[in-house]
């Protein structure tokens, strides 16, 4: 039998001075800091794979708890900065609009996929699923059921487009209302919508140290697996926030097709000539990175380079 509200008496309860509380940067974390730095506690929060670290045999809430305590009194610890409800605010637009992104290309693999078994077919991108769709009307061995179904997938995908502008506004409304977001966006490769994804996943740049750190936590640098002073240096670590490296190299790639800039780079020219594009474009925006660092810490905008 449970027991009521007026008999039960937790087990521990907090201090009544403010004290020192360490959690692991999970699911609600932000939420539970922000509340209990209301109360005037300090609060820290480690991502969970540092806290690893510190946990001995097993696993169990008592030996989590250990860890925890063990590693928020570490000096070498990396701390998570505490995120406020505006900053989840715009983050949330982004995660939006991801899942909206995926969404839509599930349905557009879905209608190529079910109308290639009937023979209708068309180029790849979504800018051609609209002629997919003519085509289909024009078929009459497909039948009826068929384009049924397939027109309920293009209404839902017609759907997801709408809502995808929608946030695709919002997210420019957000950009248009930040200096730092704008600053961002005059560097080559970064537009409104990853100015504004590091803008509020970053608001505080002295938390690194230098542009190089902040190209580390991105992933966006070689994994080390040194020993005995010999340097190994491997593939990309890809550590760190997932969307917006995602987005950094997205960016890369565009610049190295569409800017004229970079065809008078010999930086980028000398890169090409010996690896492929692809590791180009990693290596970008890991510069590119560094110099979004740069322009958050300085408060300045970019500036091009004075050719030697």
């Amino acid at each position: 039998m449970a027991p009521s509200a007026a008999s039960y008496r937790p087990k521990h309860k907090l201090p009544d001075r403010p004290c020192l509380i360490g959690m692991e940067a999970c699911a609600t974390a932000h939420y539970w800091a922000r509340e209990l730095r209301a109360l005037g506690h300090e609060v820290r929060l480690m991502p969970a794979q540092y806290v690893k670290a510190y946990l001995r045999r097993g696993k169990n809430d008592a030996a989590d708890a250990a860890a925890i305590c063990e590693a928020v009194t570490r000096p070498s610890m990396r701390f998570v900065p505490v995120k406020g409800e505006a900053q989840q605010a715009a983050l949330m637009l982004h995660r939006v609009r991801d899942l909206l992104v995926r969404q839509r290309t599930q349905l557009i693999n879905a209608i190529r996929g079910h109308l290639a078994e009937f023979g209708v077919i068309e180029a790849q991108g979504p800018w051609n699923v609209g002629r997919l769709l003519t085509g289909l009307e024009q078929e009459d061995s497909v039948p009826q059921l068929v384009q049924k179904l397939v027109q309920l997938l293009a209404a839902q995908l017609a759907d997801l487009e709408k809502r995808i502008r929608e946030v695709d506004a919002r997210i420019l409304a957000w950009h248009k209302a930040d200096a730092v977001s704008q600053r961002l966006a005059t560097i080559p490769g970064i537009g409104p919508l990853v100015a504004t994804a590091i803008a509020a996943t970053v608001p505080d740049p002295s938390t690194f140290r230098s542009g190089r750190e902040f190209a580390a936590w991105l992933g966006l640098v070689p994994r080390q697996n040194s020993t005995g002073g010999k340097t190994r240096l491997g593939r990309t670590s890809r550590q760190g926030d997932t969307y917006i490296r995602r987005l950094l190299v997205i960016g890369a790639q565009s610049v190295l097709y569409c800017s004229k800039a970079a065809r008078a780079n010999p930086w980028i020219q000398g890169l090409l000539a010996k690896r492929p594009r692809m590791v180009v474009a990693v290596a970008l925006a890991n510069k590119t990175a560094r110099v979004a660092w740069a322009v958050m810490a300085r408060g300045t905008i970019y500036r091009i380079a004075a050719t030697a």
